[in-house]
């Protein structure tokens, strides 16, 4: 029996077999948990990562089982893009009382601490190969979150509602389409 593929999968793609997270921990420090039965908060570590890795791997919760970065399932992202080598976690995120309807489904790229992935282009390529589809794009250094993708001429078109010049009016009529559900809660 085939089932419905998850929303990541639709929108990044299937975990690819050639990617696993090697030394990598960085969602184990970054990213914020809260399940009924685990929780921690973003940017501390998880109590139960060791210097060799997860304590409780064979039975860590769902959550940790069943989530995998962005690097884990775009082929596009060079090898170099796994977060402990790039600096950066890329990660799809979903926010239940969004401000606006880029923030309800987007793609996040967060720089990691002491991340040189700005000043070595890292993060200019990794968000070049994810700014070509109709997933909103954040980027995070640390001290603020910016939306990169869709630019700012057509998030501010699409948010508000006016009409669209006659060139970009695809484009927002698109974006306007694929997140109009989200509209109401911005």
């Amino acid at each position: 029996m085939q089932t419905e593929p998850d929303l990541e999968t639709i929108l990044l793609g299937p975990v690819l077999a050639n990617r696993d997270c090697g030394e990598c921990t960085a969602c184990c420090s970054v990213l914020t948990v809260d399940t009924p039965g685990f929780s921690k908060p973003a940017g501390t570590q998880c109590a139960n990562l060791s210097a060799d890795g997860c304590r409780i791997h064979a039975v860590r919760p769902r959550i940790c089982r069943t989530w995998f970065c962005a690097w884990r399932r775009v082929a596009t992202l060079p090898d170099a893009a796994r977060p402990d080598r790039s600096g950066l976690l890329v990660s799809l995120n979903f926010v239940p009382a969004p401000q606006n309807c880029f923030e309800a489904v987007s793609v996040n790229v967060r720089a990691l601490a002491g991340s040189k992935a700005i000043q070595n282009g890292m993060a200019a390529a990794i968000l070049d190969s994810l700014c070509n589809q109709l997933v909103p794009v954040w980027f995070s250094d640390g001290s603020k979150k910016m939306l990169l993708h869709p630019e700012d001429d057509v998030a501010r078109l699409v948010i508000s509602g006016d009409p669209a010049p006659a060139y970009l009016r695809d484009e927002v009529d698109a974006w306007r389409e694929r997140y109009s559900i989200f509209a109401s809660n911005g």
